[in-house]
């Protein structure tokens, strides 16, 4: 597997760990994502955007330590401005999944308000079509 990496000119031990990481996934499909070599392009944009939203989330040690040293070494002023760095990192290397699955999300969405609607017309309720209006 390494000489076929050799062409696009990545050091002998990048093919090497590349080679032995896809031999460990068996026949599971592998997901190869290149990413900027710093972060400063996300933070800059980090930077840009409002951060208004307010999500709580519970994380392990290792977690929290590695934010820490995010923090310590100065590319983030916070905790909070390094989870949501790397929150938004992980969403854009997701997002092809995120894409493929938007049409089946988009399906169980319709079918939720479709319901609703019956269950108005069946029941006679008209805060269902209020709660039906809301989630749409």
């Amino acid at each position: 597997m390494a000489k076929k990496l050799e062409p696009f000119g990545l050091p002998e031990t990048i093919a090497a760990e590349v080679a032995r990481q896809l031999r460990t996934q068996g026949d599971r499909p592998v997901k190869v994502v290149c990413l900027s070599a710093d972060l400063r392009d996300s933070l800059a944009e980090l930077g840009q955007a409002p951060r208004d939203q307010v999500l709580m989330v519970r994380v392990d040690k290792e977690s929290i330590d590695q934010l820490d040293a995010w923090v310590e070494t100065g590319a983030a002023r916070s905790r909070s401005e390094a989870a949501a760095l790397f929150l938004k990192e992980g969403l854009k290397v997701r997002a092809s999944e995120l894409r493929e699955l938007s049409e089946a999300l988009a399906q169980v969405q319709e079918a939720r308000r479709a319901l609703r609607e019956k269950a108005t017309k069946v029941l006679g309720r008209p805060d269902l079509a209020a709660d039906a209006e809301e989630d749409a």
